[in-house]
């Protein structure tokens, strides 16, 4: 029968026994259970060991045992920080490669956020435009650039669009050379319907001096009276 002791235990342990070692530790410590055989030894220490996290508690901080496969050390549960050699390390998981799109930062075993791509500012937005064309429609698109200053390992393809679009509309307004093909016919216009006037005054004045012509008369001669 194993007794339990307050007086004669280990350095930090404030409550043990002859037959598994601590029962609880000072409060700053952490108790690691460690198997032998058929029996659970604890013991007190102010971290926890590899392969272990410590999970603080109100009644007695413990060193938990990372169950997260092909890990070396933990910071909780679920999160890894360091794989097993020759593993990479990628939000807390060990795998044998880097996820598509990911890179191993620096020569470490860390995998790098998505392309780690260094892209400078967005450029300002262009003219509004449809077809190549400027003017004579309502509705068309504009864009805007970006440059890549880096790409991890050189290659751009794991980078980000460089391009974006987006729909404009621009003010109703008539191209230049719409505004001037407009003026020639207007100017054209204007021609002819001068000439048909020359046309009509002629044609009404000459008219006006046959009438003249043709009213006027010769005065007649008094007869002599008889003689």
């Amino acid at each position: 029968v194993s007794t339990e002791l307050s007086q004669g235990c280990a350095r930090g342990c404030d409550l043990c026994s002859e037959f598994n070692g601590c029962l609880r530790c000072s409060p700053k410590l952490f108790i690691l259970l460690e198997r032998n055989d058929i029996r659970q030894i604890g013991i007190c220490l102010p971290s926890c060991p590899l392969g272990y996290f410590g999970l603080r508690n109100t009644d007695m901080n413990k060193c938990i045992k990372c169950k997260i496969e092909n890990c070396e050390s933990c910071f909780s549960r679920n999160f890894c920080t360091k794989c097993k050699e020759g593993l990479y390390l990628h939000k807390g998981r060990c795998y044998v490669t880097c996820p598509e799109g990911y890179t191993a930062a620096n020569g470490t075993m860390e995998c790098s956020s998505p392309a780690q791509c260094e892209m400078s500012e967005w450029g300002p937005w262009g003219p509004c435009s449809k077809k190549r064309k400027l003017c004579g429609f309502k509705k068309g698109n504009e864009d805007r650039t970006r440059r890549i200053l880096q790409a991890p390992s050189g290659d751009v393809s794991l980078c980000p669009a460089t391009t974006e679009v987006r729909r404009c509309t621009v003010q109703k307004s008539q191209c230049p050379e719409g505004k001037r093909k407009k003026k020639e016919e207007q100017g054209k216009q204007d021609n002819g319907n001068r000439n048909r006037k020359d046309a009509k005054d002629t044609k009404s004045g000459t008219k006006k001096r046959k009438n003249k012509q043709r009213g006027a008369t010769v005065p007649a001669t008094a007869a002599s009276p008889a003689q």
